[in-house]
């Protein structure tokens, strides 16, 4: 099943010839390589002429590619498919972390991979593409060797509407699949629910931490899996390493230490598993060390984990507003904001929490997931946190329930998370 992903393609096309080596990011099957080679290479066929002869495309995850994973072999193969210099080309090249040796990842001089790039920067007449998924050697390191002249787009998993592109059916049968099985592309093919389940599952364990372990030369693997599962079990919980050594020592019997968890955390960041959200307080204006809230990057993927027993619609559904958000560019903190009364004569603080304190640009939100507002008390408790932030950026609360956008006389705009969802344009301006 074909979906257009217009988001990432746009992006693609809004980069073209800017000078600079476009760095597609995601973690893996989550459509990089359909991104660039299938649908950004129909686009230059089809819409702009460009000829087979001028798009150089090479998969270095393929075994057949394998030759090519040496940065001096690839370096002699581009340029041997760069026939002229007054003809424009366009280099693709998918999941480049595997021209990165382990020791040069271990050292401090740049990959031969970045000079490799370098080169095809200098010429004129080539604009470069590459995908890969771990954003320690590309994100970050790219951006660094190119000196500003990394242009990163990050791919994430389907989102909610990116999926209804591709599901047959109605919004409430999607949404009731997507909470389980979440937004991998591939899943749209699959008819039966222990297809989709087994694919996670294997997804998970045969690529993914196998991925994190040989990089990383993780030794101890079985506490690297069950940190995954811990972050699987406690997402929308404020948590970081000290808590997590506890939970350890005091249910798995484990001597992990908190250094050793906050080093996993990073490979699992690296590799585009889970994303950290920090805290900040509202009133001060500032953000709070610890704990912080992790969020995975698809869904179906921290179902899998759990063997598919623990799902809570509730989390569930933070978890997918969280990426939605993140998808649209927002950078996401979980808001902390003080409540103070008075109780028996004495100033009473409380700390409140807002899921959600979203930015982009001069725009701002301040967002709560709720599931069901079922009565008026379930309703204050979740627009108390709102009802306590001193600015006039839009409040909202997002409810699965299927209400009209409505105001109240505070400001403060209940929708539904179908709404929210569904339309990219759907948040107040």
């Amino acid at each position: 099943m074909e979906v257009p992903r217009d988001r990432y393609l746009n992006n693609l096309i809004d980069r073209m010839h800017n000078g600079m080596i476009k760095v597609i990011t995601g973690v893996r099957r989550c459509g990089k390589t359909y991104l660039l080679f299938e649908l950004f290479g129909n686009y230059l066929r089809n819409e702009l002429g460009v000829g087979d002869d001028r798009i150089v495309e090479v998969a270095l995850d393929e075994e057949a590619n394998r030759g090519l994973r040496d940065p001096g072999v690839l370096d002699s193969y581009l340029k041997s498919k760069i026939a002229n210099k007054t003809s424009r080309y366009y280099v693709m090249l998918d999941e480049v972390q595997y021209a990165i040796s382990d020791e040069e990842l271990r050292g401090h001089e740049p990959s031969r991979l970045y000079g490799v790039l370098n080169g095809l920067l200098r010429m004129r007449n080539v604009d470069v593409y590459v995908t890969g998924s771990n954003s320690k050697l590309l994100s970050s390191d790219v951006m660094t060797q190119f000196r500003g002249r990394g242009d990163e787009v990050r791919v994430r998993p389907l989102s909610f509407s990116e999926f209804m592109q591709g599901f047959e059916g109605d919004k409430y049968q999607g949404w009731a699949e997507y909470v389980v099985f979440g937004g991998m592309p591939l899943l749209l093919g699959m008819r039966t629910d222990e297809q989709k389940s087994r694919y996670l599952e294997r997804l998970f364990s045969e690529t993914y931490l196998k991925d994190v372990v040989t990089r990383n030369k993780v030794a101890k693997t079985q506490e690297l899996e069950d940190l995954v599962d811990v972050l699987a079990s406690s997402i929308g919980s404020l948590t970081n390493p000290p808590k997590i050594e506890a939970t350890f020592k005091s249910v798995l019997n484990s001597k992990i230490t908190a250094n050793t968890i906050s080093t996993y955390i990073s490979y699992l960041e690296e590799s585009f598993l889970i994303e950290e959200a920090r805290r900040y307080d509202v009133k001060g204006r500032k953000y709070i060390g610890s704990p912080k809230k992790y969020y995975f990057e698809d869904i179906g993927l921290s179902n899998a984990r759990l063997g598919f027993r623990q799902v809570e619609e509730t989390h569930i559904m933070e978890n997918i507003v969280y990426n939605e958000l993140r998808a649209r560019g927002f950078s996401v903190d979980v808001g902390s904001v003080a409540k103070a009364r008075r109780v028996d004569g004495k100033v009473v603080r409380k700390q409140l929490e807002v899921d959600f304190v979203a930015n982009l640009g001069s725009r701002r939100y301040y967002i709560q997931s709720a599931l069901h507002l079922p009565d008026e008390e379930k309703t204050r408790q979740e627009k108390a946190p709102l009802r306590e932030v001193p600015d006039s950026f839009s409040k909202i609360v997002l409810v699965r329930d299927v209400v009209k956008p409505t105001y109240d006389n505070e400001g403060i705009l209940t929708m539904s998370v179908f709404d929210f969802l569904l339309d990219e344009e759907s948040l107040p301006k």
